[in-house]
Formats: structure tokens, sequence, C-alpha cells
């Protein structure tokens, strides 16, 4: 699709990047001393709705009903809306973990269900009980059935996650092979590159063994999985020299302990998101084109993971310093 296709939506983002939290009011957030300052500088924010007394122990809630209104306009304005779906199917994915296990194990977990603007929580279980839908794709589809089939033969629920987590980043890729968006092909392998590092990295540290890192290593990204599988015997230490040889070893040198001469694995995350932010720069000056869509997809998500760590923290009593030192990048923070 022509990049002039994104004319109309484009400035409507611009718009909505307005309303996302500033510098200044993340600083108010971070230094409120109790409930009532932390709601009063949410006050004039899209929060400002949701500041009731119990707004810290229902913003999974308000996070989940805030998600799904925005995906599903965006689902109505976006020209193409495999872009949307690269950032919709994590919570898609999400939803099938959560409502697969419940239908094998008899639980009820709908209230762990995510808006993802697009499929309900009836239409996604009754695919998983029925085996058969008529809205979900095949991708999707086909993920619930390996899902399903593999449980007959196993009753390992961690089999679940590992299914999905694979399927997930496969259609992340063909999500951005089918937009033809170099930009964005980059982003999703870069996110597919690091989430095989991380993998790979805590699989090494659990003792895993090669079939099961060829199980849940994706094999999308630009690294080859069996370049990998190489290292399945290895220490964590031999693995680290590896990584900070490929593409990603300025990114990870910072993370890797003086000590150990090992990767940070709780850095880890916080140092892949903001990489992946980084990548979204160039989207500030553009007026054609997906990526400002996908960057301000990426740049809610990034606000409300912040968003619920700072409320996590008030409960908790973290210092402010320490807050800051987690929080994922963002514009002028």
């Amino acid at each position: 699709m022509r990049e002039t296709a994104y004319n109309q939506i484009n400035p409507l983002i611009r718009l909505k990047e307005t309303e996302l939290l500033s510098n200044a009011q993340y600083e108010q957030l971070l230094n409120a001393k109790n409930k009532d300052e932390l709601k009063d500088s949410l006050k004039n924010t899209v929060y400002g709705a949701y500041t009731t007394d119990d707004f810290a122990e229902t913003f999974e809630y308000i996070y989940s009903k805030e998600k799904g209104k925005l995906y599903e306009w965006l689902y109505e304005m976006a020209p193409e809306p495999e872009v949307i779906t690269i950032y919709t199917s994590r919570a898609t994915f999400h939803n099938l973990k959560v409502l697969t296990k419940a239908e094998l194990t008899g639980q009820d977990l709908d209230y762990l269900f995510i808006d993802d603007g697009r499929y309900s929580l009836e239409t996604l279980k009754s695919a998983i009980r029925t085996r058969v839908s008529t809205e979900l794709p095949v991708q999707l589809m086909n993920a619930v059935l390996e899902v399903l089939d593999y449980f007959q033969e196993s009753s390992t629920l961690q089999a679940i996650d590992i299914i999905y987590d694979r399927n997930f980043l496969t259609l992340q890729r063909q999500l951005a092979e089918k937009l033809g968006n170099k930009d964005i092909v980059a982003e999703v392998t870069a996110f597919i590159d690091l989430t095989n590092i991380s993998t790979m990295a805590r699989g090494i540290l659990q003792g895993q063994h090669e079939n099961f890192l060829s199980t849940v290593l994706s094999s999308s990204g630009s690294i080859p999985k069996a370049t990998f599988l190489e290292y399945a015997e290895q220490s964590l230490v031999v693995f680290t020299d590896f990584v900070l040889s490929t593409t990603y070893g300025a990114l990870l040198a910072p993370i890797v302990s003086a000590e150990t001469k090992t990767l940070d694995l709780v850095a880890f995350e916080k140092a892949k998101d903001d990489y992946l932010t980084s990548l979204y720069d160039k989207a500030k000056i553009m007026a054609f084109g997906p990526l400002p869509l996908l960057a301000f997809l990426n740049a809610k998500e990034v606000e409300w993971k912040n968003l619920r760590l700072i409320l996590v923290s008030k409960r908790s009593n973290f210092p402010v310093e320490v807050v800051k030192e987690r929080m994922r990048m963002a514009d002028g923070l």
C-alpha cells in the first residue's frame, strides 16, 4: 500500500501523541506523597476519569479497558490492520494462553482477559472449546490446534506458553513482511532476536537441554536458531561472549556484570524496550507511512509500563531513584 494511505490517520496520531504523559507529569507522579497527590497529578490526563479512590488497585482493569478502546479505534482508522495487529497480537496471545489453561484445567480465568480491540472473550473461548472459528485467522487457529493436540500427548501446562510464544513471534515476522516496510521489519526482527537472546540465557541458567531450547526459540529472527543451539551445553559466560559479538553487542555490553561476566537478566528487559523505542526515533519527523502509528503504539505501551511501575512503587514505598532506574525510556524522561 502506498505511504500516502496514512495521510488521514497520521495527523490524528500526532494529536494522540499530545495526550501522552509528559516529563513534568512523570516527575509529579514520582514525587507524589500519597494517593490524593497521585490522583491530582493524573486529573488532567486521559486517566483523569478513572482516578477513583481505588485507582491504584484497579489499574490493571483500567489499563485493559483503555487499551481495548484505543485498539478498536485504530482498527477502524488504520488503512492496514496488520500495523495494529503487530501490537494487539501481544494481548491476543496472552488471552489464548490464559483461556486455554482455563479450558484444560476447569478454572475460571476470565478476569485475566485483556481487550485486544478485535477478538471478544467469547470468540476466543469458543474457538478453544470447539476447535473451530469463523472469526480467528488461520495463524491463530493453527496455534490453538497445535497447543490442544500437544496437550493430548502431554499434560505439561508450560507447553501452552511455549507453543503460543513461538507462534506469536512467527506471526510478528509474517505481519512485518506482509507490510513490506523496512523500518517495521527491522524493529520486529530486533524484537525477535532480543527475545531469543533472553530465552536462551534463561534456558542456560535453568540447565535446559537442546531439545527444549529448540522448541522455545524462534526461527524468525536474524540470528539462526542453530547458532543459538551451539551454546546449549555452554556456560552463560560463553554465551554472553557470543552475544557481545553480535550486532546487539553495544546495546548489551553495559548490562554485563563486571563480576560474573554474564548478562544481567533483570536489566535486560529495560535495555530491550529502550532499544526498540529508539528504533522509532525517525518517526518523529515522518509525515507519511505506517511508522508514526506504530511508534505511537510503542509509546503508549511504554507509558502503561511506567505508570504501572509507579503505582506499584507507591504501594511498596520504593525510593524514587530506584523507580527511575527501572522506568522505560520515554520522550523527555
